[in-house]
Parts: structure tokens; sequence; C-alpha cells
């Protein structure tokens, strides 16, 4: 082809599916492509609006085809889903790709650099390893119940599940299989540390996370996650936008000139609000063992739950870091109150 057109790919571990039209939206371009086919023809592709869902692979090609010159936009699966005609195939879902691309209210995924990507698979594998250290530590407790050893809930109680793996009163069969979860146990434990510490370091490098830290409940492990996580922050008008993106504000039911919120649409990143979530709750868990006061936060434990409150602070701390962001300020509780 020698014009610039607009081209869909439907991505998939083998065999991709292209759909292609002209300024017109014409259909000129409906193939298949084999994964090793994919940058010979986009190479000597003429520059091109590019398509393709946020999916698993998205970032690598788009970050392989804007090479060549392409213009390349990533969009939410949801949002590309309205546009699927009738039934689902391969072929379809790139023709409505094509039809949420040429949209003038679609949004974007901005493109992950190599480095972000990086980063973010650090973030997983320890959230990985911390969900594995919890299904072995349960299973540990649930086989020590069967025989009348019962060890409280708690991640300060992991050293007595440890040592209670070695109690006389259990047989020598299960107390071989119970040493060998607890082997694997003390080296996820030990991953999990190695994790936290290169995480940690590369906090003392950046920045933006230095200054994220200085919000109260907002650890090294937040600011990094966050600063690898979030786009550039020009791209939300308001710190509200944020917090939407989140998912931690209400979810409208409105009509009829009738307005009513429900709970938090919980639409966001799940990873990212739940590291807001745990920190807002050791604030609240400290505030509430604290003295009285006239303070923002210790006006709503009163009248809500432990719960509900952390989450209206965790929506405050993500303003706050919408703030420091756009700002390159930090923290100032004074100014605050």
């Amino acid at each position: 082809m020698n014009e610039a057109i607009t081209i869909e790919v439907d991505l998939a571990k083998s065999v991709f599916q292209l759909h292609g039209v002209d300024h017109n939206g014409k259909s000129v371009l409906r193939r298949q492509l084999r994964r090793s086919q994919m940058l010979e023809f986009f190479q000597k592709q003429p520059g091109s609006l590019i398509g393709l869902e946020a999916c698993a692979s998205a970032h690598y090609w788009a970050r392989e085809l804007g090479k060549f010159g392409h213009d390349v936009r990533l969009m939410q699966p949801s949002y590309v889903k309205g546009y699927v005609k009738r039934g689902k195939t391969d072929a379809a879902d790139a023709e409505a790709i094509c039809e949420a691309v040429s949209r003038p209210s679609m949004r974007f995924v901005p493109v992950k650099s190599e480095e972000t990507q990086g980063q973010l698979v650090t973030h997983k594998t320890r959230e990985f390893l911390v969900r594995q250290q919890t299904q072995i530590v349960n299973a540990i407790r649930a086989h020590l119940g069967e025989f009348g050893i019962v060890i409280p809930k708690g991640i300060q109680n992991v050293g007595r599940v440890i040592e209670a793996c070695d109690s006389a009163k259990l047989p020598t069969a299960a107390r071989k299989a119970l040493n060998l979860l607890a082997d694997q146990l003390i080296d996820t434990q030990k991953k999990i540390a190695e994790l936290t510490t290169d995480i940690r370091a590369d906090v003392t490098s950046n920045e933006a996370a230095q200054r994220l830290q200085t919000i109260p409940g907002v650890g090294p492990i937040t600011a990094s996650a966050f600063v690898a996580t979030l786009p550039d922050i020009a791209d939300f008008k308001s710190a509200r936008d944020l917090s939407a993106w989140l998912g931690l504000t209400p979810k409208p039911h409105s009509t009829g000139g009738k307005e009513r919120l429900g709970r938090i649409s919980k639409m966001g990143n799940k990873y990212l609000r739940r590291l807001l979530y745990l920190g807002a709750m050791a604030q609240v868990s400290a505030r509430r063992r604290g003295e009285p006061g006239d303070d923002w936060l210790w006006k709503i434990i009163q009248r809500t739950k432990p719960k509900q409150a952390a989450i209206a602070l965790a929506n405050r701390m993500a303003r706050r870091i919408y703030a420091l962001l756009k700002h390159g300020t930090e923290y100032q509780a004074n100014y605050a109150r």
C-alpha cells in the first residue's frame, strides 16, 4: 500500500487479524499475519494510525511498530467491546477496534517503556509471592489444627507457625510434610525481602517517589508503584479524575434529574487501590488508638465504620498524590489542616 491508512490489529499469540480503512472509511485491508510477519509488513507500510487493545503484549508491539513511524494507540478492551456488531471473531474484533480508534472521545492508554514495565514486573512478582506466602501459612495452620495445635491469625504469628511444625505432638509423617511447607515458607519470605530491597533501592534514586513518601500512609512500595504505573499526570484534569481512575469515587446511578451515589466503582487499578487502602487502614487504626481531636480523620472515624473511613482517607491520599506530582512539591501537614 502506498498511502497511510488506519489499521487495527487484533493481537494474539501466533496469528494476528488486521483490518484497515482509508480516509473515507472504506475497508481496504483484511488479512491475517503470523507473528514472524508482523514487523516485516509494518516496516513496508507508510506511517499509519494503528489501534491495539491494551492486552499483555500490546505495549511491546506499540514500541516496535512506533519505531517505523506509525502512530500507535492503545485502548481498554472494555471500551472497544461496544463497537462489536455481532458474534465473536478475530475479524469482528479488528473491525471494532478500527471503529473505536477513530472516535474523538475515545480514551487511550499511554505506551509504557521497557524500564517501566520492568519495575511493574518486580511489583507483580512480589505481590504474587505475598499471596503464595499467605496460602502456605493458611495451609500449615489448617493442618496443625487437625492435631489440636491452633495458631492465631496474622503475619506476626508466622514464626510460631514455623516452630509448631516441629512439635512433638505431630506424627512423624505429618512433621516431615509440614517441615517441607515451612522450608518453602522461609524461602518465599527471603524472595519477598529481596524484591522489597530492590524496590526500596529504586525509590532512593527517584525524586518523585521520595516526595510521595512524605504523605502519611504512603511507603516506598506504594510510592514506587504509583510512579511506575501512573501515566502523565497532565492527562488528569483534576485530582478527582485520578481518584475515579483508581476506582475510589462513588458509582453514580442517576436518572430523571435525581442523583444517587452508590459504593465506590472499583473500576481502576486493583493493586494501587489496595496499597492506598492498606496505608489508609494503618492510619485509621493508629488514629483510633490516639487522643480525641477535631481533625478531619477523627470526625470521619466517629460517624463511619473503620473500613469506610479508610476508603475516604484513601480517596484523599490519591488527591494528595495528584497534587504532589502535578506541582512538584512535598506534603505539608499544616497546609492540609
